[in-house]
């Protein structure tokens, strides 16, 4: 199959067929790519060795357009996406499954390129992808390629991370700069020529997360500000622990360029997505130590507080501007970025 992809062969209807051309789409492209033991049996479903304790699983689908973006692509985004799902719970992540949607006359070169890709973020998180399915749908069917996956992990014992745990008080920290991620598929979407290019922040969070976790067990809150970006999650998180938050615009991380694109492109960088930053909530007493243990890691050197959870009957989410007003930080109406990831 890969010795095809040079002479530039695409995916055909017989190749989600369940005969020979569908064994050998599997064996040359996705188990070679993939290669562990849990697949070299060719069975079905993977039959993995579980540790005692609770575990953690997500379950995500990636539609994201285009396929290849400044800094990642579809295959990276799915695996480093289910990671930081997974970790988000204070979770290790153990294992990966892999479902593909593909149209029939998708180029094959295009689908080892993600597959390497795919392979390549596995294996650099060290989560193994374990099973999968792969499905062929007729030409004008799909939109080339969809992604689902679900990834599993093992909650660290003594923690317990919820958006119901977060008091008054607490603080709001945000891993490093927002927007990344959105502005950078929507320029490449779009065809945007910025003097400066912007790249996604795709990366695994699990890392990071323990870091945070051996530092601060006491961790109240993680969250990975992916669609809808900041501004999503901290309304989710308001609505669920029955509190508001305060933030400081003059705190938020924002690279220049960002803040330039998205008011090219009429965006506010707060809804923007993210998907290699992390939120967490912190009791006041522990946000020093938070700070330090995320500052030492490499992805969160850009780490910054922005602001504090508060008593609030009506769940607002407000921020003080640089101007020294207060506006609200309400839910997006609509859909700001389609397709971004």
């Amino acid at each position: 199959m890969r010795d095809s992809i040079a002479s530039g062969g695409v995916i055909q209807m017989s190749h989600g067929a369940g005969g020979r051309d569908m064994t050998e789409l599997i064996e040359r492209m996705f188990v070679t790519a993939f290669a562990n033991p849990h697949l070299s049996g060719r069975e079905d479903q993977a039959v993995l060795d579980l540790p005692a304790g609770r575990l953690a699983m997500s379950t995500d689908s990636y539609v994201v357009s285009p396929l290849f973006f400044p800094g990642g692509d579809i295959g990276s985004l799915a695996v480093n996406g289910t990671i930081n799902d997974v970790a988000m719970a204070g979770a290790w992540p153990m294992a990966i499954s892999l479902g593909l949607i593909i149209e029939e006359g998708f180029a094959l070169s295009e689908l080892a390129r993600v597959i390497d890709s795919m392979a390549q973020a596995a294996r650099a998180a060290g989560v193994p992808i374990v099973t999968g399915d792969t499905k062929v749908v007729e030409n004008g069917k799909g939109d080339g390629l969809f992604v689902n996956t679900t990834g599993i992990g093992q909650v660290r014992e003594g923690v317990h991370i919820s958006a119901t745990s977060v008091r008054p008080g607490d603080v709001v920290l945000v891993s490093g700069y927002l927007g990344d991620h959105g502005v950078a598929v929507m320029a490449e979407r779009g065809g945007f020529d910025f003097e400066t290019t912007i790249r996604s922040d795709c990366a695994a969070l699990h890392g990071l997360v323990a870091a945070l976790l051996d530092a601060v067990p006491e961790t109240r809150m993680l969250r990975d500000p992916t669609r809808g970006g900041l501004a999503a999650v901290l309304n989710e998180i308001a609505l669920a622990s029955g509190i508001g938050f305060r933030i400081r615009e003059s705190d938020l991380p924002i690279r220049a360029e960002v803040a330039g694109a998205c008011e090219l492109l009429g965006l506010d960088p707060l809804y923007v997505a993210n998907e290699g930053k992390l939120v967490a909530m912190v009791p006041p007493q522990s946000a020093s130590a938070a700070l330090a243990a995320l500052r030492d890691h490499p992805l969160g050197r850009d780490v910054a507080i922005i602001g504090v959870a508060r008593a609030d009957p009506h769940h607002f989410v407000e921020m003080e501007t640089r101007f020294g007003g207060v506006r609200m930080v309400d839910w997006i109406a609509g859909e700001q970025l389609p397709r971004i990831c």
